[in-house]
């Protein structure tokens, strides 16, 4: 009887089948599910829609498996890992570090970023030299984060080192605590701080805490590896095909060159100049399709909102548009704001239609932003350059290389359109960009009436999508 037991028993067994792996589970059920972060390096959800690097890489890795992406919001870090052992998610893709602390119960897969670790304060309350300086001043960090590992590892050596960890805010409340003076220092990554520092400019960085640190995604370890290695196969093929090099510049290009004291006039300027054209901008903005702030940008980078701007080439007005465009408008005087801005709009509206289908957003935008400035036959002169240099006509990061190059002989005198100079649209660009985030940010916490209030919904400033 013992030994036909256990043959049943191991006839029994033979017909159970181990339960598929987790990539398989995820192409059997057509959905991945993400858990993320709502910053602004990582997934935020704008009027027009989700975006941030994580969001666009993940949603891109989504579309390679064919299915489904479910993402997963949360507000603070310390939510992350709790979320992805409970099974509600698959994966994370929210900017996190490989810690030891992590490592205990996620895998982690390729490092696709690695960031600087800076301690933030305040101009004017006195910038530490080292970490000697820092001990008995107030210190603020994400909970359950490797600033807080960081500290805790600092702490070993100066003994009386003490912070507050917060768990249900992100960095962006923390820089804007450290700007309101409620704390000392907080802790930041570069990569959220080359964002968020355009709206406070007084923040600096104190002390670098760590240099590159190395950012990845990260799976349950119970989960197995399918999921991992399929991910690893997918950034390193992001890597050579250029998609991480558009992610990185389409959310940071144009930080590379932080202007505090221009950031400081903008938020003056809005202030004091922009009320008296706003309403223009707005209806110029939906007659035409296009968000007002991005036309208030135009204008900002052209004039600095002044209607009476004259330039040394002789274009005139907020929108500073040439005598030759204000004729094929039908606009009679240039320095009429209301025309200026409306002609602007229309205008811009126009280099936005003329560019090719094939190119997506935010792309197109950054392209028509540039026909705007240097015109849109030397922005088809600088795809040919593009194509002839083995790139992606259609990616910005791509033709933004290319477009100084109309500056040169060896480049120019082989396209139709001729010399131009080049570099002028890549700044241009990078400066509306810059402007259009802060916009965004500015009239996104202007103070509402009570009953507006308690509907509007908080997002955090992005780039144009």
């Amino acid at each position: 009887m013992r030994a036909l037991f256990i043959i049943l028993m191991a006839s029994l067994l033979g017909t159970c089948s181990e339960p598929p792996d987790l990539l398989d589970q995820i192409l059997e059920i057509g959905e991945l599910r993400v858990v993320t972060r709502n910053t602004p390096s990582s997934y935020v959800v704008a009027p027009d829609g989700p975006s941030g690097p994580e969001f666009d890489l993940v949603r891109a890795f989504a579309d390679e498996l064919g299915v489904a992406l479910i993402i997963e919001s949360v507000d603070s870090v310390s939510e992350i890992v709790p979320r992805l052992l409970a099974g509600q998610a698959h994966m994370a893709a929210a900017g996190l570090s490989i810690t030891e602390s992590r490592l205990e119960f996620l895998n982690f897969g390729h490092p696709y970023e690695s960031v600087d670790m800076h301690l933030i304060y305040k101009l004017g309350t006195g910038k530490p030299r080292s970490i000697d300086e820092v001990v008995g001043r107030s210190i603020e960090v994400l909970a359950s984060s490797s600033h807080s590992d960081r500290l805790n590892a600092l702490r070993e050596v100066y003994h009386d080192l003490r912070w507050t960890e917060n768990a249900d805010a992100e960095v962006a409340e923390l820089l804007a605590k450290v700007a309101n003076e409620e704390v000392d220092f907080t802790i930041s990554d570069s990569s959220d701080f080359d964002i968020l520092r355009n709206f406070h400019p007084d923040l600096r960085i104190a002390l670098d805490l760590e240099i590159g640190d190395r950012l990845a995604w990260a799976f349950p370890k119970r989960a197995g590896n399918s999921l991992l290695a399929r991910a690893d196969t997918f950034l390193f093929n992001a890597e050579r095909s250029g998609l991480l090099a558009q992610v990185r510049d389409r959310y940071y290009g144009h930080n590379e060159q932080f202007d505090y004291v221009g950031t400081r006039n903008f938020i003056r300027h809005f202030e004091t100049r922009l009320p008296r054209y706003r309403d223009w901008f707005e209806t110029a903005g939906e007659q035409w399709g296009v968000d007002w702030r991005l036309l208030a940008a135009i204008g900002y980078q052209e004039s600095h909102w002044r209607s009476q701007a004259v330039s040394p080439t002789g274009v005139r007005g907020i929108m500073m548009l040439t005598q030759d465009t204000a004729a094929y408008l039908g606009i009679e005087d240039r320095v009429d704001p209301r025309s200026s801005i409306f002609g602007g709009a229309q205008y811009y509206a126009r280099q936005t239609e003329r560019i090719a289908d094939t190119v997506d957003e935010p792309d197109r935008t950054f392209m028509a932003l540039a026909a705007y400035n240097v015109g849109f036959n030397h922005l088809k002169d600088a795809r040919k350059i593009t194509e002839w240099r083995g790139g992606n006509p259609d990616a910005w990061v791509d033709l933004s290389q290319s477009l100084p190059l109309l500056a040169q002989r060896k480049w120019y005198s082989q396209v139709p359109y001729g010399y131009a100079r080049g570099w002028e649209p890549v700044l241009y660009v990078n400066n509306i960009r810059s402007y259009y985030n802060l916009l965004q940010w500015l009239t996104e916490n202007e103070q509402l009436p009570p009953a507006e209030e308690e509907t509007a919904e908080t997002s955090a400033a992005i780039v144009p999508q």
